[in-house]
């Protein structure tokens, strides 16, 4: 048994969760589902959280992003520290702390980029063949001030391999529910994304269906000068307008097949701003309202695209950020029930919806500290499987 610590900042970037979890290998010395003990949410300081709403959209220097890197490794570390002290949990008993780093810039592969030869490394990257992508957040200030050994960044290792590195729920899920499956988990953060999970991994998928929070919350905030809407009550009181619905159901994105991953550049501040500006003539709700379907129906018609039918599946289980807006959640429940699927909660399997993507870095980084094969090839299109993550030592492991 393990006690580990996972912490999470997804795409819409509306706090920093830590969890405390348990970790125990299974007979096939893969992790049993994770045993959740307790989380937290950290408020990012405002500081921290302007400089990086700048980054998204490539407003800040090499240097200011150079030092924001440290404090948000700082601010990573404090949240640690705040979980440690509410559950009364001293470092020494945690095994490691397992965490992303803040997404800034995630670019997919270009599908109209030349394949380079074989024995061009360069030019794997050069003309975007390959995807690439940042994450803030230093590990190694968690390591050195909590003194535990921090397994953080895992995109990249996907990312060598030629894999799309996101969505990466996709190992949790394999350990979660690899005894009931096959299974489809959804998870509702500032992108949505879709996973089907299988005792056997060269059967799984992963994809980015679409928006998930994004669209809403940066429409909630220039109409309404609000973060998000609470509940989707804004929502609810609204019309959904059809026609901009279907117009942005046929976005490009969704021709695209798994694996696939989307970015802020796909579906952000600058798409909704070219929606908000283009139907201005619709009330404010009308939009918000219109927004929040697009959500539930993207989803639904990228499942029906890439996964095709149900089958023995029979529910969704689903986590992240956008399942406290029960206006998507009323859609999801009443389109799923047109094909007989249930909509579920990740915690009726005891992993809290609202921590489920922190379990995962937790897990991701339990699994890396075991030289397990941590990434699903099937799911991402890498080359291999592997041991995704950048393993920095605690100063408690030091030889001298």
């Amino acid at each position: 048994m393990a006690l580990v610590i996972g912490l999470n900042s997804g795409s819409s970037f509306d706090g920093l969760d830590a969890v405390l979890i348990e970790i125990e290998p299974a007979a096939d010395g893969y992790p049993m589902r994770p045993k959740f003990i307790d989380g937290i949410a950290y408020e990012w300081p405002t500081h921290i959280t302007n400089r990086v709403k700048k980054a998204f959209e490539n407003e800040l220097s090499i240097f200011e992003l150079t030092r924001l890197n440290y404090e948000m490794g700082a601010a990573y570390a404090e949240a640690t520290r705040q979980l440690l002290n509410k559950t009364s949990v001293n470092s020494k008993e945690i095994f490691v702390i397992g965490y992303d780093g803040q997404t800034i810039y995630q670019e997919p592969s270009d599908p109209a980029a030349k394949k380079p030869d074989e024995s061009d490394y360069v030019g794997l990257w050069k003309n975007g063949y390959w995807p690439v992508g940042l994450q803030l957040g230093e590990p190694a200030v968690v390591a050195n001030l909590i003194d535990v050994p921090v397994v953080s960044q895992f995109r990249p290792v996907d990312h060598a391999l030629g894999g799309t590195g996101a969505p990466l729920m996709q190992f949790l899920d394999f350990c979660a529910f690899r005894e009931i499956g096959p299974v489809l988990t959804l998870n509702i953060g500032g992108i949505a994304n879709c996973q089907l999970a299988s005792a056997d991994r060269a059967m799984m998928m992963a994809f980015d269906t679409g928006p998930g929070n994004i669209m809403i919350d940066y429409a909630m905030n220039q109409l309404y000068g609000r973060a998000y809407d609470k509940d989707g009550e804004v929502a609810a009181s609204g019309n959904i307008d059809e026609e901009i619905l279907a117009n942005l159901l046929n976005q490009p994105f969704f021709k695209r097949k798994p694996p696939r991953s989307a970015w802020r550049l796909d579906f952000g501040s600058s798409f909704a701003a070219l929606a908000i500006d283009k139907y201005s003539d619709r009330k404010n709700e009308d939009l918000i309202a219109t927004f929040t379907a697009f959500t539930a129906y993207s989803i639904l018609q990228s499942i029906k695209d890439n996964i095709g039918e149900f089958g023995d599946i029979s529910e969704i289980i689903a986590s992240g950020g956008g399942v406290k807006n029960l206006t998507i959640m009323s859609h999801l429940e009443r389109l799923f029930q047109e094909y007989g699927v249930s909509l579920v909660l990740s915690d009726k399997y005891g992993i809290p919806a609202q921590y489920k993507e922190a379990i995962k870095f937790g897990t991701l980084a339990y699994a890396n500290m075991n030289s397990m094969a941590n990434n699903i090839p099937a799911a991402s299109g890498a080359s291999k499987f592997a041991v995704m993550g950048k393993h920095v030592h605690a100063p408690r492991d030091a030889k001298y």
